[in-house]
């Protein structure tokens, strides 16, 4: 489709069909925001129809380059290039833009239309999304690339606005970018000077040039974004650069509306019917909505050319496949996401071991010797950890460090907690990695709308945090999480797993790596916890998220706990049975694991008829779901003090005496 960049007639037409269908859309709705991608459709024009190696036939063939609309609020921009150039999204869908269950939603999101790489919302995260494809792609590559089969071989291109640069994680993201050198990603930057409260002027006003270079970042600047072939020239330049790329594209919002291009009335909100038959007159496009010349669609259409280069990436994949078999097969599971087949049997005979050894150890020690067993038979591990490996324990012997000319699987992200998480997201959207990175458990805050987007994409995203509770000591309430295992679980389809000991930690890990359909949290101690000893039936149960760790058979009450708290749950069931009041205990070390359970099972451990007091080093209230208004909780419903564990946990209300008087008060 080269011969576009040198007919303007036919690049201005194709840009203006973008325009058409944006503002048609939006108008149709009621509700979207036509003035990002009337303002992008030249650069749009110019990526799309020069340099995006696609396939619309085969949205997802591995070695495709990655497309992330970050200002995602312009999806009607993504939507109409996706429908012009062939992709299975028919004019229907975008007359239903941001209706119920349709292909076309207020922002893009993956798996809902094709050809979409991520879903985009929160500003900046698609962005660190397009960070972590770019890292991903760089380090598969060094991988499995061989001299004359370069197999993996493709770029990262991320449209980005005003927004996504204001957001902090665009700093923390692009910073890591610059250090690792991520030449095939190029970032196009829609300089339009407006968001949503108007000029940006009077609050931003940095010097993004200035800003990227001092990132490392190779940086074109200023170029008139409404030309096609200088944005063109732009990325094939961006291409020959030996760090990412960041193109600052001068552009004018809602080009094309005579009355409101340039102001924020075009940034979210329809044109109305007025203005959009002004716009029709300037622009000389006189198609009726939502109808596009035949001419347009033959400019636009990418089926030929994306055969093509899809074919040409498969015959080099057979070849690849004929002299590295191995190697071949290995890339093909890793991109299926599919796991060794003998995956079970390392992970079942490392948790027999857990259960012969008996150790009495921090979780997040065992956690870490899970990862060194784990390892071995997964190549796919790309752990990290936000400058915290020695305290979050996620390396491992084998573990190699990567730096921007040392490929690695062990990832230091620097205190970026946040940006970790959203680039650990778009690794995993990639494929080829199983992603794991890790912090403290009180700066999960910081990392919070990555993991929904994660729950929400269903990524295979594995969050470690250690330092799980006023456990932690004397660093004081500022890092004493209280409140955050609770708040986690209140996130739709996030796994959150809280073990005990050494034995429900592997299980733990070894259930978040086999899911498939949603991101885990692995939440883990500062402190040595107690060995429990189980039959194999109660480790077999572990996996079901609750299981019966006790159980006496005349039981009065049941003791749920988990984490650390199992210990004291355990003590206090030898206390009360010392006075005639036999319970049961219940470890629970994934709350949302047992949910999903069947009533029979969850009625098998949780029996009606039994009162229930719930043991746990933070707030109350998540519990009373378990316990009804007429059970207890041993909880803490403040924040902590700073002083040695022991000490904070008799103080908290954390001992014997204490669960017993709950189960008593319970029974009286």
């Amino acid at each position: 489709m080269t011969s576009t960049l040198s007919n303007p007639p036919v690049q201005q037409n194709m840009a203006n069909a973008i325009r058409a269908l944006a503002m048609d859309a939006v108008q149709k709705a009621n509700s979207g925001h036509p003035g990002m991608p009337m303002g992008m459709a030249e650069i749009a024009v110019a990526l799309w129809s020069r340099h995006y190696r696609h396939d619309p036939a085969n949205p997802r063939w591995p070695n495709r380059d990655r497309f992330v609309l970050s200002n995602g609020h312009g999806s009607m921009l993504h939507y109409a290039l996706l429908h012009l150039t062939g992709y299975d999204l028919p004019m229907d869908e975008l007359r239903n833009f941001r209706q119920m269950h349709s292909k076309t939603p207020g922002h893009p999101e993956v798996d809902i239309t094709p050809g979409i790489e991520t879903t985009t919302g929160p500003l900046g995260q698609g962005l660190t999304n397009a960070v972590g494809m770019a890292l991903a792609e760089k380090l598969l590559a060094a991988e499995f690339n061989k001299p004359g089969f370069d197999v993996v071989d493709h770029y990262t291109y991320a449209f980005v606005g005003d927004g996504c640069l204001m957001e902090g994680i665009s700093h923390e993201a692009c910073s890591l970018a610059g250090v690792l050198r991520l030449s095939k990603l190029i970032v196009l930057y829609d300089d339009n000077g407006i968001s949503i409260d108007g000029h940006v002027t009077g609050w931003f006003g940095d010097d993004t040039p200035k800003r990227f270079e001092a990132y490392g970042w190779n940086v074109i600047p200023a170029i008139d974004g409404h030309s096609v072939a200088a944005v063109d020239a732009a990325i094939a330049s961006a291409k020959t650069a030996d760090r990412p790329t960041l193109i600052c594209c001068k552009t004018v919002i809602g080009k094309g509306s005579p009355n409101m291009e340039g102001t924020d009335k075009v940034h979210g909100a329809a044109l109305g019917d007025k203005e959009i038959a002004a716009v029709r007159a300037a622009l000389g496009w006189t198609a009726a909505p939502f109808e596009i010349p035949a001419d347009v669609y033959t400019a636009w259409d990418a089926k030929p050319a994306g055969a093509k280069v899809h074919g040409a990436w498969r015959d080099l994949a057979v070849a690849y496949a004929a002299q590295f078999p191995k190697e071949a097969a290995e890339l093909q599971r890793r991109m299926a996401g599919d796991l060794p087949a003998n995956f079970d049997t390392v992970a079942d005979a490392f948790i027999a071991a857990c259960v012969d050894q008996q150790e009495t150890i921090a979780t997040r020690k065992a956690s870490q010797n899970t990862i060194q067993a784990l390892a071995q038979v997964l190549p796919e591990f790309l752990g990290g950890s936000a400058d915290l490996t020695g305290s979050n324990l996620t390396n491992w012997k084998e573990s190699i460090a990567v730096r921007h000319d040392q490929p690695g699987n062990h990832i230091n992200y620097g205190v970026r907690e946040f940006g970790m998480s959203a680039i650990m997201n778009g690794i995993a959207l990639h494929g080829g990695y199983l992603p794991f990175g890790a912090t403290f458990l009180t700066f999960s805050d910081y990392s919070r709308n990555a993991l929904r987007m994660a729950a929400l994409m269903k990524l295979r995203s594995l969050f470690v945090f250690t330092h799980d509770s006023i456990g932690l000591g004397e660093d004081g309430p500022t890092h004493q999480s209280v409140e955050h295992v609770s708040s986690l679980r209140l996130i739709p389809n996030l796994d959150n797993w809280r073990p005990c000991d050494t034995t429900e930690s592997a299980v733990a890990w070894k259930e978040s790596v086999k899911r498939r359909n949603g991101p885990s949290t692995l939440i883990f101690s500062r402190q040595n916890l107690q060995f429990q000893q189980r039959s194999a039936q109660q480790v077999a149960a572990i996996a079901r998220g609750g299981y019966v760790l006790l159980d006496a058979p005349d039981a009065k009450a049941i003791l749920i706990a988990t984490g650390s708290e199992v210990e004291l749950a355990m003590q206090a069931a030898k206390a009360l049975a010392a006075k005639s009041i036999p319970v049961r205990v219940v470890s629970m070390p994934s709350t949302d694991v047992f949910d999903r359970q069947d009533a029979a099972y969850r009625a098998s451990v949780l029996p009606r008829a039994l009162p229930r007091v719930a043991v746990e080093a933070g707030v109350t209230a998540f519990w009373h779901k378990y316990v009804g208004l007429d059970g207890a909780v041993v909880g803490i419903d403040t924040f902590g003090e700073s002083a040695p564990a022991g000490v904070l946990f008799k103080h908290f209300g954390f001992t014997v005496d204490k669960v017993v008087a709950a189960v008593e008060r319970t029974l009286a």
